[in-house]
């Protein structure tokens, strides 16, 4: 018998409005020093403290709001943290070299599984318990939580797996970490390019000019400065996508229904009904 399709953490509308929120702050922050003008203050080593005493408060109100809308309970925040943890600790084994780092690849795989919402907090919550354990914390840190936030909610994202299984999944996941790892650097590239000095005519920010103008400049600061880097952490996602992707997505499957996420909560009558129940849901788990 084929194994049910394990559901992910269901997002309500009140999680989903701040996201939303969220993001839109993202992007602004991101993207304003392009359409600023040159008496405007470029500089995001300015900025980034208070769009970090704001970023914190709304990631928490993703959270609350998620669990306010009976789709994160105790079982939701505990793999959570087991995940942001596991993540955190797989940060520093590749950092300084050469770009890799094998925390892209559990995230695609959890965001995959357990859905676009919880993958956004995950990808948020992890980059910040990574720093914590790096020395990493600094007015770039709310930046790096916001892009690995939406890198893992874009494997969320993808065509579910009632229409995708197997090698055709896995070759998927890894098309997607492929290109998000890209994604992820150039857009914090965005972040520090805009506040750095001394470099060429040909590569450097120029504070008020068209728009067009500055992002060649900025394709070329991405292509001087950081394609290796770039390409080492992208290939690295590939490579263990396809070589251990497989087994851990069944793992986060398996942990996924046995946790149920989405079931009621009911109390049998009896010890007897209490076994049925566990034993269904053992053989439901094991069954295929």
């Amino acid at each position: 018998m084929t194994r049910p399709v394990s559901r992910p953490v269901r997002i309500g509308p009140r999680a989903a409005a701040a996201l939303v929120l969220v993001s839109l702050i993202g992007i602004a922050a991101f993207g304003w020093p392009l359409l600023a003008d040159r008496q405007s203050g470029l500089a995001h080593s300015q900025d980034a403290p208070w769009l970090f005493a704001a970023l914190l408060p709304l990631l928490v109100a993703v959270v609350v709001a998620t669990i306010a809308d009976n789709g994160m309970d105790a079982k939701a925040v505990a793999m959570l943290g087991v995940l942001a943890a596991v993540g955190a600790a797989l940060r520093p084994l590749g950092a300084g070299t050469a770009g890799l780092e094998p925390m892209f690849f559990l995230l695609v795989l959890a965001g995959r599984v357990l859905g676009p919402g919880f993958g956004f907090v995950l990808g948020s919550v992890t980059m910040f318990a990574s720093a914590l354990l790096t020395g990493g914390v600094g007015p770039w840190m709310p930046f790096q939580m916001l892009a690995m936030g939406w890198f893992a909610l874009g494997a969320g994202l993808l065509p579910g797996p009632e229409r995708i299984r197997g090698r055709a999944e896995l070759l998927m996941l890894a098309a997607y970490g492929f290109a998000g790892a890209f994604g992820y650097g150039t857009i914090m590239n965005l972040q520090g390019w805009v506040i750095l000095q001394g470099m060429g005519q040909g590569v450097s920010f120029h504070p008020g000019d068209p728009v067009a103008a500055n992002l060649v400049r900025f394709l070329a600061y991405c292509l001087a400065t950081s394609l290796g880097w770039d390409l080492g952490r992208a290939a690295l996602t590939v490579v263990l996508t396809l070589t251990l992707g497989g087994t851990l997505l069944r793992a986060l499957r398996r942990a996924t229904r046995r946790a149920a996420f989405d079931a009621p909560v009911s109390f049998g009558s009896g010890d007897g009904d209490g076994r049925t129940a566990a034993a269904e849901r053992y053989a439901s788990d094991h069954r295929g």
